[in-house]
This record gives C-alpha cells, sequence and structure tokens, in this order.
C-alpha cells in the first residue's frame, strides 16, 4: 500500500493537527513504525492468521497497529473505543484474540482471554528492525470490522487483502483524488470511515492525510482547512452542520467536500455550497463493502439522487431473485464478486468466515435505479438507526436497556429532531416515569456512547400490529 509514498520517502504522509501546530510523520517515517511494530507484534510468539484485537484511542498507534499487523499476515480486529467491557467481552468470544493492545482508560475484556499489551509498549517496538512483508493469496482475510447487523447483534465482517485494491475505484468514483491533494477528514482514527477515506487511500494514491487531534471540535475545523490547504475534505452530515453554525473563513485550497456515514440532508448540502462556493460529493457504502456508490466530480448529482455505481461495480435492484425495472424500487444488491464486498461474517465455530452465496448480497436498504444508473434512496427495509453515521440496530439498544429493573418492556428508534437532525430514542413501559439522568448512566455502563438513546418517553402499552410485533414506525411519527 506504501508504493505510491516509498518514491517520495521525505514527502508528509500525515499531519496530525491542532490549533497550536501539527505532528507530522513523513512516508519513510511511517513506513518504519508499521515494519518496526510488526517485527514486535511477531516477536509476541503470533502466527499468520491470528487475530489482534486493537482497543485504542483517537491515535496514530490506531493505523500503525492496524498496518503492522496486516504486513505480518496476522488479522487486526479494530474496535470502537467508545465499547463497553461487556460489549468487548462478546467479540472477543467471537473472534479468540491471541493478542489485546490496549490504550489507558479503554475497556477490555472482563477476564481477558489473552495477553494485553499496553499503548506504551507497543509505540517502543516502532524502533525495532523492519519485518518483511508476508505476501501470499489476495483472497486470504485481512482484517476484521464490527457492525450492527438487523438481528441486533454485531457482526464481524471480514474482509480480504484484495480490499485495498479495490478502494481504488473509490479515488475517481467519489474523490476526485490524486497525488497533490491534501485530504482532511474530520473523524477519529480509531473510525472506519477514517481509516479508510482519511488514511489507506491517500497513502495508496502517495497524497497527504490530515488528522484532527483528539479534543478538536467541528467548529475549529474551518481555521484547521484554511491554516493547513486542505483540497479535499470529509466528514459526516452531522459535522457539516455544526461548522455551519457560524460564518466560515475563505477556503481557498478547498476543491470540493465529501459526505458518507448517513443520508445527507438537502438543506446541508445547499448552505454548505452556498458557503464555500465549493460541491460537497455524497457516496453511500456499507462495513461490508465500504462505499461503491457515489457523485463525484466528473459526475455530481442533485436533487433526491443518491450517486450512481461506481466503475468497476455490479449492482442491482431486486425484489427476491428477480432484477426489476428501471425505476422501480427494490433492494439494492451487489455483485457477490465484488473485489471490496467482505469474504463474509466471522464464525466462531468455523474459526473462519462464513463464504457469502448466491450471486447478489442484499444491502437491505430500499432504492430506485433510474434509466441513467442513477440511484435514489428511499430508506431501510428494517428498522435500522442512524447515529452520527453510526448504524445502529434498535435490538442490541432494547436488550440492553430490558436489563434495567424497572422497564418492562422498551422500544428503540430513530426520532428526527429537525429537518437535518435525528437522534435514538426509547419508548419504554414502566409502573412509573423513570429519572432519564438515570437511565442514561444505565445505558452508558452497558452500550457505547454513540447507541445510547438521547431521548426517554415513558408509555402504558407500546403499539403493536395483530401478530404482535412492536409498530416502530408508530413510534416515529408519534
Amino acid at each position: 500500500m506504501f508504493a505510491a509514498g516509498q518514491e517520495t520517502p521525505d514527502k508528509i504522509a500525515l499531519a496530525v493537527l491542532s490549533l497550536t501546530g501539527a505532528e507530522r510523520w513523513s512516508y519513510g517515517k511511517l513506513t518504519e513504525a508499521v515494519l518496526g511494530t510488526a517485527t514486535g507484534l511477531l516477536q509476541q510468539g503470533l502466527g499468520p492468521r491470528d487475530r489482534v484485537l486493537m482497543r485504542l484511542g483517537n491515535t496514530v498507534d490506531f493505523p500503525v497497529t492496524y498496518l503492522a499487523a496486516i504486513a505480518v499476515g496476522l488479522i487486526p480486529v479494530p474496535t470502537s473505543a467508545m465499547l463497553t467491557a461487556p460489549e468487548v467481552t462478546k467479540i472477543c468470544a467471537e473472534v479468540a484474540p491471541r493478542l489485546i493492545v490496549a490504550a489507558p482508560g479503554i475497556a477490555v475484556p472482563d477476564g481477558p482471554p489473552c495477553p494485553v499489551m499496553d499503548a506504551a509498549t507497543l509505540r517502543d517496538m516502532r524502533a525495532l528492525p523492519p519485518a518483511r512483508f508476508e505476501m501470499g493469496d489476495p483472497e486470504r482475510p485481512a482484517y476484521i470490522i464490527y457492525t450492527s447487523g438487523t438481528s441486533g447483534v454485531p457482526r464481524a465482517v471480514t474482509h480480504a487483502h484484495r480490499a485495498i485494491w479495490a478502494r481504488r475505484m473509490m479515488w475517481d468514483g467519489w474523490y476526485g483524488l490524486t497525488r497533490e491533494d491534501r485530504l482532511l477528514h474530520a473523524g477519529a482514527f480509531n473510525w472506519t470511515y477514517t481509516l479508510g477515506t482519511g488514511l489507506m487511500d491517500p497513502w495508496a494514491i502517495g497524497a497527504t492525510a490530515l488528522i484532527p487531534a483528539e479534543g478538536t471540535t467541528p467548529e475549529q475545523l474551518p481555521l484547521l482547512l484554511k491554516r493547513h490547504d486542505a483540497t479535499i475534505f470529509a466528514a459526516a452530515p452531522g459535522v457539516y452542520r455544526r461548522m455551519l453554525r457560524a460564518a466560515l473563513p475563505a477556503l481557498p485550497r478547498l476543491r470540493h467536500g465529501l459526505s458518507a456515514g448517513e443520508k445527507l440532508p438537502a438543506v446541508t448540502r445547499t448552505a454548505w455550497e452556498d458557503a464555500t462556493g465549493t460541491l460537497l460529493h455524497e457516496a453511500y457504502g456499507m462495513s461490508e463493502c465500504s462505499t461503491f456508490i457515489s457523485g463525484s466530480p466528473r459526475r455530481s448529482v442533485r436533487g433526491a439522487i443518491l450517486g450512481f455505481p461506481q466503475t468497476g461495480r455490479r449492482v442491482a435492484i431486486l425484489d427476491g431473485a428477480e432484477i426489476l425495472a428501471r425505476d422501480t424500487p427494490g433492494t439494492l444488491a451487489v455483485n457477490a464478486q465484488d473485489p471490496g464486498l467482505m469474504l463474509g461474517y466471522w464464525s466462531a465455530a468455523k474459526n473462519a468466515p462464513e463464504p457469502i452465496e448466491g450471486e447478489w448480497f442484499l444491502t437491505g436498504d430500499t432504492m430506485a435505479m433510474g434509466t441513467d444508473g442513477a440511484l435514489s434512496y428511499l430508506g431501510r427495509e428494517d428498522d435500522m438507526m442512524n447515529a452520527g453515521g453510526f448504524r445502529v440496530s434498535p435490538l442490541e439498544v432494547e436488550a440492553a436497556l430490558s436489563q434495567h429493573p424497572a422497564i418492562q418492556e422498551c422500544a428503540a428508534v430513530e426520532q428526527r429532531v429537525a429537518d437535518d437532525t435525528s437522534i435514538i430514542a426509547l419508548h419504554y413501559v414502566a409502573v412509573a416515569e423513570q429519572d432519564s439522568k438515570a437511565l442514561e448512566e444505565f445505558a452508558a455502563a452497558h452500550l457505547a456512547r454513540y447507541k445510547c438513546p438521547r431521548a426517554y418517553h415513558r408509555a402504558d402499552d407500546l403499539p403493536r400490529n395483530p401478530n404482535g410485533k412492536i409498530q416502530r414506525r408508530a413510534l416515529r411519527s408519534g
């Protein structure tokens, strides 16, 4: 992946930005850190396909460890620092890591099933002699990331080494990315959106990645964009909304912005374009296939159109196994042979990913494809919620809050509170109204912060259909 950067080892590959300065990493320094860390991991007795669970914060330790593991045939399992100990314990039971690397203050599994290495030891490894890249079959597992599934159980998405090559389709199909670009991503190091769009792709082409230091607020990002001559900016819609609350400075070097993680509201797109004079290009993707539908500088979209399939992608709108006619709503599917599609969900029983069966992988999103190939997003087929760019299953939230002694039953829904803002709300049945502060504390002890409800509503009963199923649509509109 660093091949392009090796041609210019002194070029800045990464700058971690704050209002007082920047921490800069050249391509040469970054490569040394990755391969030295890889040597250190091998010295722990790890071998091919061993899993390394990453419990690291918003620092450069995260991408260095992730790449070091992949470089020598290990399988990193990056996880959000916001996950609680019970959540991480479940992950460990599934992927059976041989090593956990953890930063101070970040939850580790209850009764860790394997050694836990601290971040300071991890950083010392950077000075070790460089390891050799482990070359092999591009179809072998490279990394595992977690996403919430419609069943309410987080799913272990296993990607192959070929996934990095498949991301090249985004360079023109979404970013308009070149080696001269300076791409500033608003997210944290340990978010998969940042890891891919903000780091892996700029490094694969030899560009410069700009990442805000921990603690940077969205309101401070415009100044960083200006000071550090960012040419492309990437963020979730919620970040754009917060930035637009105040007047933006002139950004003469900025070519355009990128949006993903949740549906971009039209009002946010218009406000950004009016304020900056640059376009926003939206992309649709999922953990199982990253982003594969998008607008781009060479093919921008407007109105209700989400984007076009990127060159090299094959998608269809299905009703069951039938491919539907153009302009007919149905389930979006991506071809099972797409090089960016996962190998499958990791199976603890098989100690390997479950292969994808059939010709198509169903996304669970309802869309329609126009005669020109443009795709319009019409919503989810299930009740998945979106919290600041993270998909969250209502079943997972309900399972956690149902443990509260006063709650008899509950239902979580995505509740829109403004044209461009939505939150997770919990409707619950209890004998008496519960203190919201106490409910928030209970939720925080069992769920990652982004999964926690922001509003609580007591009810005598929850609405149900004749079959007894909770009608979340009625709760959303009520």
